[in-house]
């Protein structure tokens, strides 16, 4: 049996076994602390604009007054159509300050991919976008949205920026909308609430928080339920880990990773409300002019990307004419896919600051394993489990073995932070969420699905993935779904998708298809129909023609051999 923990021995000198008792609060509790102990220090920094603790405590009083005069009330989900923009704080907050449940949702998914999540987790309340509202509109006869809440991006601008938006793009972008009878103005509803008071929810750390999307094992999205006290948790075990390279509440974390993700609402979030300082939100980390501005203008001190952003941040013609200044960073994290070691070099080369890679899950809320800030980084590494975290190798087969330091099996997470369950999906919670006696103390573990092993040092090495899905560009990618909606092409008679390797993405998705006797299509026709119907980074890269798919004898499509057959 291996030796318990032996990544204990290895960490930074700093960093502790465990920081418990945890504390029984949330960051609604963290955030009332800030804006009476430091009420003018930014809380988010957003396209030059600053809001300040209290702005943000008071904003998301107002809107916790709105919800409860709407009719919202405590366990209710309210969804959070919202890019990375002060709206999203303002409506998550108030809405835990109710005892809402918060369910963030990807603002380019596609009519069909929204409807799924907004009808199956019940969710009556909905703050979106108003370039997204036309489409909320088109699904909600068919779900159980009765209350659905537009707010124009531009809302928290600079004055001179919110003109230029207006009169040169509101329109064209789609933010310029009439709201039909019974939908609401999100400032104007705060506006008519900030003289309002309604009675705060009392939370509990068990309390449920948060309804994130995730494919679990099987690829159909569903919703992982996390608690207040998770987040709390997560942001405490990343502070102390990082703490040799941050400076608390002077700190200001850059964030171009969606807040729909795990690692940008509980990691980000939680760190930054529990250290007091600003979050720098990037609304589109596509638009590389925007980042860069954004980096410019607030010298953010941590640096959060996935490998596909570094790589493309080192392509952009001012940072490889030395035009932009990184000298403010002290510490990155990399998830979402393995980080080139180029990658990383040439990036810590520029900043000066240190390329932390990572590995967690949405079902684990954030227990971590991370390479350490000063202790050595292994190259092919996810690093070491944090405090209180514990990372278990199971036999891949039946996942009850457990298995010797340097065999590779399923990873299995301990954590106190776990998620509760999936929404309204008990046997599938109960398949991933399992007890087991380990070296003599029985924890409840995350099977996780995929393969790797520890060494000697407790650093993690992932090999593979037991289950099919596919990590692009930090986006997790699931082939059922893409293959069911190529199945529904008419010229097609049998489809498989898989991830491939992809130098700037990590994975890239490609599909093979086999076309039904006298019809015909290309892979143009095929691209374009897939963009029709799902998020742009779930559309194939590639589409490859046969005429028969591998396959078991059962007649399932054997992904794996199709991708092993790829160059």
């Amino acid at each position: 049996m291996p030796a318990p923990a032996p990544w204990l021995a290895h960490y930074d000198s700093n960093v502790p076994a465990t920081l418990a008792p945890y504390p029984d609060r949330t960051l609604v509790d963290y955030l009332s602390d800030a804006a009476r102990t430091q009420p003018d220090k930014p809380a988010l920094l957003f396209k030059g604009a600053t809001m300040s603790y209290r702005a943000l405590e008071e904003a998301s009083d107002a809107c916790a007054a709105a919800f409860a005069s709407l009719g919202a009330r405590r366990g209710d989900r309210v969804g959070l159509l919202l890019p990375n923009c002060p709206q999203f704080f303002v409506a998550q907050f108030g809405a835990w300050k109710i005892g809402a449940i918060g369910a963030p949702l990807n603002p380019i998914y596609t009519e069909r991919e929204l409807e799924g999540p907004v009808r199956d987790h019940g969710i009556e309340t909905l703050v979106t976008l108003t370039r997204f509202y036309r489409r909320v509109k088109n699904i909600q006869p068919r779900t159980g949205l009765r209350r659905v809440i537009a707010t124009n991006i531009k809302e928290h601008f600079p004055p001179v920026l919110r003109l230029l938006f207006t009169l040169a793009r509101e329109t064209r972008e789609g933010d310029r909308i009439t709201l039909e009878p019974g939908d609401y103005d999100f400032a104007r509803l705060l506006a008519d609430n900030r003289a309002r008071t309604v009675e705060r929810a009392r939370l509990a750390a068990d309390d449920p928080a948060v309804l994130l999307m995730s494919g679990g094992t099987t690829g159909t999205p569903k919703g992982v339920v996390g608690t207040h006290g998770g987040y709390v948790m997560a942001g405490l075990q990343i502070r102390k880990w990082n703490e040799a390279a941050l400076r608390g509440a002077d700190d200001v974390i850059l964030l171009p990773l969606p807040m729909f993700h795990v690692y940008g609402n509980v990691g980000v979030q939680a760190l930054s409300l529990i250290s007091g300082c600003a979050i720098a939100l990037v609304p589109n980390p596509r638009d590389l002019a925007d980042l860069v501005a954004t980096i410019r203008r607030v010298k953010p001190t941590f640096f959060n990307g996935v490998p596909t952003l570094y790589i493309a941040l080192l392509n952009h013609p001012d940072v490889r004419n030395g035009k932009v200044d990184f000298k403010s960073i002290r510490i990155c994290f990399s998830g979402a896919a393995p980080l080139l070691a180029e990658t990383k070099a040439r990036f810590e080369g520029i900043t000066g600051g240190r390329i932390v890679e990572g590995y967690s899950l949405t079902e684990a809320m954030m227990a971590l394993c991370v390479n350490p800030v000063q202790g050595p980084n292994k190259l092919g590494s996810v690093g070491m489990p944090l405090p209180d975290v514990t990372v278990t190798i199971f036999d891949g087969d039946e996942g009850t073995r457990e298995l010797a330091i340097g065999e590779v099996g399923e990873i299995a997470i301990s954590a106190p932070q776990l998620m509760l369950g999936y929404w309204n999906r008990d046997e599938e919670s109960a398949n991933v969420l399992r007890d087991h006696v380990v070296n003599g103390t029985t924890r409840r573990y995350l099977h996780t699905g995929d393969l790797g092993y520890l060494d000697a040092d407790g650093y993690l090495f992932i090999v593979d993935r037991k289950k099919d899905l596919i990590k692009t560009s930090g986006n997790q990618v699931w082939p059922r779904e893409i293959e069911e909606v190529i199945a529904t092409h008419p010229a097609v008679a049998e489809v498989g998708v898989a991830g491939v390797s992809d130098p700037n993405k990590g994975e890239a998705v490609k599909a093979w298809v086999v076309v039904r006797a006298g019809e015909a299509v290309t892979e143009a026709d095929l691209r374009a129909y897939c963009r029709e119907r799902l998020a742009p980074y779930k559309v194939p890269s590639r589409v490859e023609f046969r005429s028969e798919l591998p396959k078991t004898m059962v007649g399932k499509v054997l992904r794996r051999a199709l991708r092993d057959e790829t160059p």
